[in-house]
């Protein structure tokens, strides 16, 4: 699932939710991240399926928004390391952690 538009903290937050939710799992299943560029993140990087493995990834309004919502996220519960990225980090992503993927 990808977001397209750019999104504030609140509605990043409540996206990344609502597809855990949907997708199963407890927070601690899954990982959370910000990127500039998330699909290479996600599938380059961490070894996320993008066929058949859980994942999303949403453009924030800003590099702070994007920080922000990882925050809170690693907050809930989900695991991830804080304060990667740089200025051009704009983007959330957020995948459920299997045997094959890497943190």
């Amino acid at each position: 699932m990808v977001g397209t538009a750019t999104a504030t903290k609140s509605t990043i937050i409540s996206d990344i939710k609502a597809h855990v939710a949907k997708c199963g799992g407890n927070y601690s299943d899954w990982y959370v991240g910000i990127a500039a560029n998330p699909e290479q993140r996600l599938f380059n990087d961490h070894g996320v399926n993008k066929n058949s493995d859980a994942w999303i990834w949403i453009r924030a309004a800003s590099s702070d928004d994007a920080r922000a919502a990882e925050k809170s996220l690693l907050a809930l519960g989900m695991t991830g390391g804080r304060g990667g990225g740089d200025d051009d980090s704009d983007c959330v992503y957020a995948y459920r952690i299997t045997s094959t993927t890497k943190e």
